[in-house]
């Protein structure tokens, strides 16, 4: 039994120095082998089924709400009165996306073209498309604005040209007309006489170029001979810079397409990507930790800079000409129209954009663009990006349309496009990328806690073995120690018959 104790006592403390020094190795190899499995999951590689379908086919869905700015007093802001804008909306689209075209190459980048289509989907929806709402009309106000430093003439036979196809300052068209065109004759008679004028090959709308088409030739690096590139953008249609804007930094094309980014993020890392849409490029700021659907995210948001002025934020004097912070001249990308983006009801704009527009309400909760990410795999897992579009009206002479119109950006709509990582990529990316890691990080600990147990347990039973070992043993004795009384009689006798006498 001693000997079976000591055997028990021996095991228990091996099999604890083992545990103990595995799971001390999972701390150091573990994270390694997390890295390298998010490594391979995130890079841009078709033999990796997963990764690559959800690259390449986004399982996410995209939706689209648009808010329209209906004019409510058209005849008093021709008589040079403030605008008063009443919200509709949202009108909600389900957006479809895939990438076309794809080809690697031997620098391990990968070009592909992303083609996007629209459809219209009721039940998220605050109405029908044929509903109606008034906006200014970008075919006469927008036109008047680019003819103002032509000769007067000029000006005159533009304003007759308006008259002859009954085109003025303001439509009122349904929601499907107004998103993805309408017939217009005045449209018709430019492409056939003035082709160079209008860039639409189809009817007039503000999105029919983007519904059936694609945001470019986007050459992105792939991430395996480097992960730190992955998804970076090398070129645009063969670009490595834009020619829209007054400086080189504004002309950059930084960042990745806007879908992923690289992995392994810190607080201190920014989020830079390109849009065709802005025709340059963003770079979104950290905010603040959070969680999605149980998932750790990084919330980032637009700085307050981004559609600053050049006198504000001096960076930006590259996208001047400027007018008041919050709202950015697009005029060179957008056909010399003066459009301008900003943010949903001049959020984080001058006050003063407000106080010439009535019927405004920014709310940094309403109307605030963000995108959650997960850090460690730089995949989106929430995103709302929000943006406005402008038009700058007033009044021009010589074209009897435009009135006395004060001069003023009014808001025309503005856009949502959201999208929410959920059902079975849901599953896929939690189980995968933050159960996984986390059950292997428990488990280092597990291990070395259960190591030290049997540890301890091994020497308890060493211990207590021992105390009963020392119970069983009989304690040493003196020389007459344990002798019977008889035994010492005869002793105690014979020293005194030995006795000398006295």
């Amino acid at each position: 039994m001693v000997l079976s104790r000591t055997k028990l006592a021996l095991g228990l403390g091996v099999s604890g120095v083992l545990t103990a020094v595995f799971g001390t190795i999972l701390v150091f190899v573990g994270p390694i082998v997390i890295d390298q499995q998010i490594v391979k999951n995130v890079q841009i590689d078709p033999s990796n089924s997963m990764s690559y379908t959800m690259w390449k086919d986004i399982p996410v869905p995209f939706f689209m709400s648009v808010y329209f700015f209906h004019i409510l007093n058209p005849e008093e802001i021709l008589r040079g009165e403030k605008p008063m804008v009443e919200q509709r909306g949202p009108y909600v689209y389900r957006e479809y996306r895939q990438k076309h075209n794809i080809t690697f190459h031997d620098n391990k980048t990968v070009s592909y073209r992303e083609y996007r289509q629209y459809h219209f989907w009721r039940n998220m929806s605050v109405g029908n498309e044929s509903d109606v709402v008034t906006v200014p009309n970008m075919l006469v106000l927008g036109a008047a604005v680019m003819m103002e430093d032509m000769p007067y003439f000029v000006r005159i036979m533009v304003s007759t040209t308006f008259k002859a196809f009954k085109e003025g300052p303001f439509l009122t068209k349904t929601v499907g007309e107004l998103m993805w065109g309408y017939e217009s004759k005045l449209v018709d008679f430019l492409k056939q006489y003035f082709p160079n004028m209008m860039p639409v090959e189809g009817k007039f709308g503000l999105f029919a170029e983007f519904n059936n088409s694609n945001t470019g030739l986007f050459t992105v690096f792939t991430g395996v001979d480097d992960i730190r590139k992955v998804h970076k953008v090398d070129s645009w249609n063969g670009l490595k810079e834009v020619n829209y804007w007054n400086s080189r930094q504004c002309n950059m094309i930084n960042g990745t397409a806007g879908q992923m980014w690289p992995p392994f993020m810190t607080k201190e890392t920014t989020l830079p990507f390109y849009s065709p849409d802005a025709c340059r490029s963003m770079d979104l700021e950290y905010q603040r930790p959070g969680e999605v659907a149980g998932i750790p995210i990084f919330r980032y948001v637009a700085p307050k800079t981004l559609f600053a002025n050049g006198t504000d934020y001096p960076p930006n004097e590259g996208f001047c000409p400027c007018r008041q912070s919050g709202i950015m001249n697009v005029s060179t990308c957008r056909h010399d129209s003066p459009s301008f983006l900003s943010h949903p009801h001049f959020l984080n704009g001058d006050p003063v954009l407000r106080e010439f527009v009535l019927g405004l309400s920014p709310s940094e909760e309403e109307h605030g663009l963000f995108i959650d990410i997960h850090p460690e795999t730089g995949v989106p897992v929430n995103v709302s990006i929000k943006l406005q579009l402008n038009l700058f009206i007033k009044s021009v002479s010589g074209i009897t349309e435009t009135g006395k119109i004060s001069p003023v950006v009014i808001p025309m709509l503005w856009f949502a496009e959201s999208g929410f990582i959920e059902g079975s990529v849901l599953t896929t990316f939690y189980n995968n990328l933050v159960l996984l890691p986390a059950i292997m990080e428990y488990l280092q600990y597990i291990f070395i806690a259960l190591g030290l147990a049997l540890i301890a347990v091994s020497i308890g039973l060493a211990l207590s073995e021992q105390s009963r070992a020392e119970e069983k043993t009989p304690p040493a004795l003196d020389r007459d120690e344990g002798l019977s009384a008889t035994e010492r009689t005869p002793l105690l006798q014979d020293s005194s018959q030995h006795a000398p006498h006295r």
